[in-house]
């Protein structure tokens, strides 16, 4: 057997799982292709495939989409307020800290102590689906993030402790553009704000 040519084709390989999974691949899914744990030292030792964390990896020729990298650490994850509210164009503020929400009694130390520009919102385990839902980033990837309601939500619950400007963007934003009031005022109930959300249509639209 060619040596160098099959390492190219095990290459190949790594790279087809890259094309489809934003540039990310994990140990698990370069195992599942018959490729051993090995050879991934052996691509990274020369300069093919990066470390990112723990059996996570990324093509060393590739810039990795950073939302679709954290996010490859845990589906516990999701995106929200000022990152959630960037990736659905409701903010003009480039996140440098990374926004996430997760169920109570998530512990998020490892992944904290591999990413110090990530900021953990934890919620009652029965709230911390509504209003999950995905979008795709400019480089293409599909995330988790709330919707654009659960977002207000949230902002409206955290009103003091966020940004002003961001806050004041983002709600202008939100109810000037259409809003879906039926989901809306249903997620305003499920959060106890249902009074102050309907101010807020009152008031801007």
């Amino acid at each position: 057997m060619n040596e160098p040519n099959n390492l190219n084709n095990l290459y190949e390989k790594i790279e087809g799982i890259a094309a489809g999974a934003a540039g990310i691949i994990t140990t698990k899914q370069i195992e599942e292709v018959g490729i051993y744990r090995g050879l991934i030292r052996h691509f990274v030792e020369n300069g093919f495939l990066v470390k990112e964390t723990k059996g996570v990896y990324s093509l060393a020729k590739d810039c990795p989409d950073e939302y679709a990298l954290l996010q490859s650490r845990s589906n516990k994850m999701i995106f929200s307020y000022g990152t959630a509210l960037y990736l659905w164009g409701m903010s003009d503020r480039i996140p440098h800290i990374m926004d996430v929400t997760v169920p109570q009694g998530f512990n998020g130390s490892r992944i904290m102590k591999d990413n110090s520009k990530i900021r953990f919102h934890y919620v009652q385990k029965d709230k911390w689906d509504i209003g999950l839902t995905k979008t795709t980033t400019s480089q293409g990837s599909t995330v988790r993030l709330y919707d654009k309601e659960r977002c207000i939500c949230d902002l409206v619950i955290l009103k003091k402790e966020v940004d002003k400007q961001l806050y004041v963007q983002a709600i202008k934003e939100y109810f000037n553009s259409g809003y879906d009031t039926r989901k809306m005022l249903k997620y305003a109930k499920l959060f106890c704000i249902e009074e102050k959300v309907r101010d807020y249509m009152e008031i801007l639209t």
